[in-house]
């Protein structure tokens, strides 16, 4: 991408968008285009159309979205599926009237069937029943890599979709009930670790397994599918098919995952699980042969990203780790 290109990063204070904002930046980029949710309501098609009929970004990646783990998704359905919808079908179309020819659409893993095979690939969309829990959210992002496509058919556009799997890093929303499980066991654990609690417990069975991206990582993903030669993504891709999936290709359990953020976090009580809580999708690991022949891998293990990322979750909620350094044992 040429750095004079104008680039506008919806949700650009989120996770994935912040990340891509630090990447955009590091490489050089200076007209970068960004609006708070004050600023601008992307569920506002009038609103969205001004801003786009405005500044003619030349390039938009959409990272904006309404995001939750389980009990978020079980909670708000029609939230998630209503804003999901209008957000990606307003930034798309105005970004289509306003001349926009290249735009990422980034979606989630969440968009196959809850028993595709594993791991899972891109030709593995729609050809099952979702998980119930985030339905609605996966709908929606469905219908915007559909909606990618269609514009792409019928416009001649080039509208990308990137289908990363569960992410965690600098950024993330540490909410005890509406945030994923990362972040969410972050907190918990460091709680219990300060608190001196015996024990954590933990939703679910701990025998579903993860697949777990730094959003860095993702970052530069987003890059890497946007700079690729329209010959070469459509040589990955197919026109009815068009997403690619971003991952690891590697999972873990999530018993064995707590007992990782355990250890990072210095908490010495007792681990237990909650079998009467949801599991969610057995597994959900990504096939990314497809980004692999494309010239793009992930770089950060899980490990070392799960130590940035508690730093970064201790400086972003003003705290130490040595708050206090006694948990049981």
């Amino acid at each position: 991408m040429e750095a004079k290109a104008r680039i506008y990063v919806a949700g650009h204070r989120g996770m994935v968008g912040s990340a891509i904002v630090r990447l955009l930046q590091r490489r050089g980029h200076t007209d970068i285009l960004t609006r708070t949710r004050s600023e601008l309501d992307l569920t506002d098609q009038a609103a969205v159309r001004a801003f786009f009929q405005a500044e003619k970004p030349d390039q938009v990646y959409v990272a904006a979205a309404k995001v939750g783990g389980i009990h978020a998704n079980n909670t708000y359905p029609a939230e998630f599926l209503y804003q999901n919808l209008m957000i990606e079908a307003n930034l798309i179309h105005e970004a289509w009237r306003a001349g926009v020819q290249k735009l990422l659409f980034l979606g989630s893993s969440c968009i196959y069937p809850k028993f595709a095979p594993q791991p899972m690939g891109e030709d593995a969309l729609l050809t099952g029943t979702l998980e119930p829990t985030n339905e609605p959210y996966a709908i929606a992002k469905i219908a915007g890599i559909k909606l990618c496509e269609s514009y792409n058919r019928q416009y001649g556009t080039d509208y990308r979709s990137a289908m990363p799997t569960n992410l965690y890093g600098p950024g993330d929303n540490y909410h005890p009930e509406n945030s994923h499980v990362i972040p969410a066991l972050l907190r918990r654990f460091h709680e219990a670790k300060v608190s001196g609690a015996p024990n954590v417990v933990i939703w679910g069975s701990g025998t579903p397994r993860r697949e777990f991206l730094h959003v860095d990582d993702l970052a530069e993903a987003c890059l890497h599918i946007m700079g690729l030669d329209k010959a070469v993504y459509d040589g990955c891709t197919e026109p009815m098919q068009s997403h690619l999936n971003v991952g690891t290709g590697e999972d873990i359990t999530i018993r064995e995952l707590a007992e990782l953020i355990g250890e990072i976090t210095g908490f010495s009580g007792d681990i237990m699980f909650d079998t009467t809580k949801p599991d969610g999708t057995p597994r959900k690991l990504l096939n990314v042969q497809r980004l692999a022949a494309c010239g793009w891998q992930a770089q950060i293990p899980l490990r070392e990203g799960l130590e940035q990322t508690y730093k970064a979750f201790l400086a972003e909620t003003g705290q130490s780790s040595t708050m206090a350094t006694s948990s049981r044992g």
